[in-house]
């Protein structure tokens, strides 16, 4: 039997790749390969790992030449951990032939896209704007968080391509510029912001360094309240990753209490019962003189926060 040429493992190939390199048509229909894309002449190796960027690749052989990653893709390429089963294109080609797990979308305006290893990929303000049409407001603003902390864009650039630009997702866009913030990161510090936001409860500083009366750094917190000296902190699986860490936080908590700081710790359960956790964010404005009105938890607000727009 003869060998598998060494150049075709681990890529996608064409039938003519392989031809070139003695792999005939027969060949490709054993075992050893598997089409990719199944009658349109695309192939690899069988059982070899297959991450995004090498399904993209496989994308890239048949698509159009001006086909750029766009979307929710195009928001992982640029470093967003997020979990979609379709791989997101955009052309301004006609193209009737649909592929398997691919969403391709036809664009009027020309596109101008930018390189990540190898795959032509929409700028990331663009995706997250084009993605915002099939977004709840939550995640919304949770991948533009993390795309400003990530230095991909500014909250202010975003805001300039939603107000000029003429695409389905400005809208939903448009509805969110108020509510973005720098250094935010992880999603779920976003989720907690957010829930206070609705609840009608003074807003947090992001990621707040934090100083005692020398000037000594008594540590970063998650979510502060200078004026009350209040501090939430998330505490996710992350921290339980070595005891070092662990006793880490543990000091970094003591030593802020220990200057009069109020320090609240939220984990990933409490955001499962909002209306507590809303309850003990307001007790704890009380115990430290807030007078402003009491939070306004409504459900439904949540609900429209999170709810998936159609489509």
């Amino acid at each position: 039997m003869r060998p598998i040429p060494e150049s075709l493992r681990g890529r996608p190939f064409t039938t003519g790749e392989a031809a070139a390199l003695g792999v005939t048509r027969r060949m490709l229909d054993g075992r050893r390969f598997e089409a990719i894309h199944p009658g349109r002449g695309v192939w690899a190796v069988a059982q070899e790992s297959r991450d995004l960027r090498f399904l993209l690749r496989a994308d890239l052989l048949v698509l159009p030449r001006d086909a750029a990653v766009s979307h929710v893709t195009g928001l992982q390429l640029h470093g967003l951990d997020i979990d979609t089963s379709l791989r997101h294109w955009s052309t301004n080609t006609p193209n009737r032939r649909g592929l398997r797990s691919v969403m391709l979308h036809r664009r009027q305006a020309p596109l101008r896209a930018v390189d990540i290893d190898g795959v032509p990929v929409l700028p990331a303000h663009r995706c997250l704007v084009d993605a915002a049409i099939i977004l709840s407001h939550r995640d919304i603003v949770r991948y533009a968080d993390a795309l400003i902390a990530a230095e991909q864009m500014t909250a202010e650039s975003f805001a300039h391509y939603a107000w000029t630009r003429h695409l389905h997702g400005v809208r939903r866009s448009r509805a969110n510029l108020a509510l973005l913030r720098d250094r935010v990161r992880s999603f779920r510090e976003t989720d907690l912001r957010l829930l206070l936001v609705i609840a009608g409860l003074p807003e947090f500083e992001v990621n707040l360094d934090i100083f005692d009366a020398r000037g000594a750094h008594l540590g970063c917190g998650d979510l502060v309240l200078p004026r009350h000296r209040i501090v939430l902190e998330y505490d996710g699986w992350y921290h339980e990753r070595t005891a070092a860490q662990r006793r880490k936080d543990i000091a970094r908590r003591e030593g802020l209490e220990a200057d009069g700081w109020l320090v609240i710790v939220v984990v990933s359960g409490d955001l499962d019962h909002p209306a507590g956790l809303i309850g003990r964010v307001w007790r704890a404005l009380v115990s430290r003189g807030h007078s402003g009105p009491p939070p306004r938890f409504v459900p439904w607000a949540l609900e429209e926060l999170t709810r998936n727009p159609k489509g």
